[in-house]
């Protein structure tokens, strides 16, 4: 195998030039439906090496920033906690050098681990969770740190404003409605369709500081069939980059991940959708022109 294909877009910026730093975390312990998601960030890396490197959107070549790829955590056998605390470390290290951290799962809970370490770094902080599913479990198979319980974990540090829900439980139901403190503001599709400027009501909701977790089940299975847990009726491309930019645009966002992916055998859409998602995104939070 090509070396370059453990580099986003095939490039080998060295780290202390780059402003982004591509961080993969392919861990997939607590996956309760179809297996694979550790696949994903090698997925995204094989797929980028096709990207156009100019972006027709924004008249931009949004790899002169700098982007470098870091080798992967090593995470296959550790427990959700040590994971979760090899993240945060990892994440923590790199905000401490001045670097953009754009993490690729594996799983939704290596998500936990990052949000960790930007807390820690932007005390005003808050998330902005694109999600089919609210991930707002306390407990989950055993496991406080399953992935249906990240955005829970993540609640606990700071608010939580999420997109594109259409699944929970009745557990994560009575959470939302229990709340006290309000910390967990939730977009669902059915809010989309029924509020026409939904989109203001998320970034409205967000902090100064922006962190953004993209569980690409978000998206409808039509255009995004590889994820674990798929369920219908998701955001469509331009609706999601509409939400992506403006968040962009009117605050300030200071990292992200996109997780979950989970290649199909011989169909390379979603792998390559996910990669374009990531370089789009950079270029929203690294434009080149004013």
């Amino acid at each position: 195998m090509d070396d370059k294909t453990k580099n986003f877009i095939g490039l080998d910026d060295e780290l202390k030039k780059a402003k982004a730093a591509i961080m993969q975390v392919p861990y997939d312990k607590t996956t309760t439906y179809i297996h694979g998601t550790s696949l994903g960030p090698a997925a995204i890396l094989d797929a980028s090496k096709y990207l156009e490197l100019y972006d027709d959107e924004l008249n931009q070549e949004t790899f002169k920033i700098g982007i470098h790829t870091m080798a992967p955590l090593d995470v296959e056998k550790l427990s959700s906690e040590e994971m979760v605390e090899k993240v945060y470390l990892a994440t923590l290290e790199l905000l401490k050098t001045g670097k953009f951290p754009v993490m690729l799962g594996g799983e939704h809970s290596v998500s936990v681990g990052a949000v960790k370490a930007f807390k820690e770094m932007h005390p005003n902080i808050s998330v902005l969770h694109l999600d089919a599913h609210n991930d707002l479990r306390d407990e989950y198979f055993g496991s406080k740190l399953n992935h249906g319980c990240a955005a829970r974990r993540i609640s606990e540090m700071c608010p939580v404003v999420q997109v594109g829900t259409r699944s929970m439980s009745k557990e994560e139901k009575d959470f939302l409605a229990s709340q006290q403190d309000g910390k967990v503001k939730t977009i669902s599709v059915y809010d989309i369709l029924d509020t026409p400027m939904w989109k203001d009501k998320a970034t409205n909701n967000l902090t100064e500081n922006v962190y953004i977790s993209i569980d690409l089940d978000v998206f409808d299975p039509a255009i995004m069939p590889a994820v674990g847990t798929p369920e219908p009726g998701g955001l469509g491309w331009y609706e999601a980059l509409d939400l992506l930019k403006d968040v962009s645009k009117d605050r300030k966002v200071v990292g992200f991940d996109v997780v979950e992916l989970c290649p199909i055998k011989g169909q390379i859409a979603s792998d390559f959708f996910a990669a374009k998602l990531v370089y789009r995104l950079l270029g929203y939070v690294f434009p080149t022109k004013k």
